[in-house]
């Protein structure tokens, strides 16, 4: 990996073997390629250290020009647009900041006379929203004191003041979203496993998903104690795995408008009317009921397909894949039904090839190839089990 170091104040990049590189070289490393670096690097060291605020100071420790209000963006993992989207996401979209602006904060904060300061209010959401990590699942406080740490006499007296009173209060504040945040690698995730004893490792894997789109989704496993037996789900369980299926839509790296959401058999839908209402703007519901022959599945004349308008978005919830292919059934049903259609796939449990839970690719599921056949536009999982499978709360079928 790349390091930078100080030459004349300005920083130029060496490579790995500790060699500057040649003129040409360093006349490549635009001020964007090297946010996207550093972004890269912040990311990784997020994914190892498992701390924004950690992340910053060894980012920061490497290079010294950066000032931390630039570090806490790349600990994150974001651009300055991501950022300011994230920024937006966090007020509840009340405001349409653009990247534009996160680049006068963090010119500012580099002290060259130019830029303009963050308000106080404006501390606080960066906080909020640098705390949710790269994934944007997090939980972490980050104290608005640490993000401007360097350029705090720089601020307004009475943003100074509003902060000095904030680290006398010792109050951290957060800013409530419509869904929980499942995904928090620190405290939040430990005190919720903590309830979920059913809930395993949590870890990061690569999901096929939308051009430009963040393929790095936050997974759960359920280990089962009584190998050979389903493992009967809880409420809490259920709920925080649906609850993490919202959070990986809404961290698709797109708005996702779905024309319908259908669900596959009565657990199907019960995650098809809580995804509607929570990121759909209570979209068309579907139902999709399977009945069981010797050579796969047929539909029942009791699903129900809404009248929705041409080449429409769907989205297709089921309980679990393990090996069968009534995925890929059930996706040539639908396109057949809504021709141009484009299909988004959230599953609840994706079976793995092995009993290690905590796979490294998406092609240890046991599904993968079932999935990939499918053509989704992407894909979305909550927990990996082991066979023989699970089973939702009062054996939804």
């Amino acid at each position: 990996m790349a390091r930078v170091s100080r030459v004349e104040g300005s920083s130029v990049a060496e490579t790995p073997s500790g060699q500057r590189p040649r003129a040409n070289q360093r006349q490549r490393l635009t001020p964007q390629a090297r946010g996207r670096v550093l972004a890269a690097q912040g990311k990784k060291l997020w994914t190892e250290l498992r701390s924004v605020k950690d992340a910053a100071v060894e980012l920061m420790a490497k290079y010294p020009d950066v000032p931390s209000l630039q570090a806490y963006r790349y600990a994150a993992g974001l651009s300055q647009d991501q950022a300011a989207s994230r920024y937006n996401d966090v007020t509840g979209n009340q405001t349409s900041l653009g990247g534009t602006t996160i680049n006068a904060w963090e010119t500012w904060a580099r002290g060259r006379g130019q830029g303009s300061p963050p308000s106080m209010s404006s501390l606080l959401i960066l906080c909020s929203a640098y705390g949710r990590g790269p994934l944007g699942v997090a939980e972490e406080k980050v104290n608005p004191t640490e993000l401007i740490a360097e350029a705090y006499e720089r601020l307004t007296a009475e943003d100074q003041l509003a902060l000095k009173q904030f680290a006398a209060d010792k109050k951290t504040v957060t800013f409530a979203t419509s869904t929980p945040e499942p995904g928090a690698l620190h405290e939040g995730a430990q005190q919720a496993d903590q309830r979920h004893s059913q809930i395993g490792e949590r870890f990061v894997f690569t999901v096929p998903t939308v051009e430009y789109g963040n393929p790095e989704i936050e997974v759960f496993s359920l280990p089962n104690p009584q190998p050979g037996r389903l493992l009967d789900l809880t409420w809490e369980t259920f709920g925080l795995g649906v609850a993490s299926l919202s959070q990986q839509i809404k961290n698709l790296g797109k708005r996702l408008d779905a024309d319908i959401c259908f669900g596959i058999n009565e657990a199907g839908l019960v995650m098809a009317t809580f995804l509607a209402s929570d990121r759909f703007s209570r979209c068309p519901i579907g139902y999709l009921r399977c009945n069981k022959v010797s050579d796969g599945v047929v539909l029942d004349d009791a699903s129900f397909f809404p009248d929705v308008r041409d080449a429409p978005t769907i989205v297709i919830c089921d309980f679990e894949v393990k090996h069968a292919d009534v995925i890929g059934y059930i996706a040539r049903q639908v396109r057949a039904r809504y021709p141009g259609a484009e299909l988004y796939f959230a599953v609840f449990g994706a079976m793995t090839k092995d009993r290690e839970l905590a796979v490294d690719s998406f092609d240890d599921l046991t599904g993968a190839k079932i999935m990939r056949a499918a053509d989704f536009e992407a894909v979305f999982i909550a927990a990996t089990m082991s066979p023989p499978g699970i089973e939702p709360p009062l054996e939804l079928r």
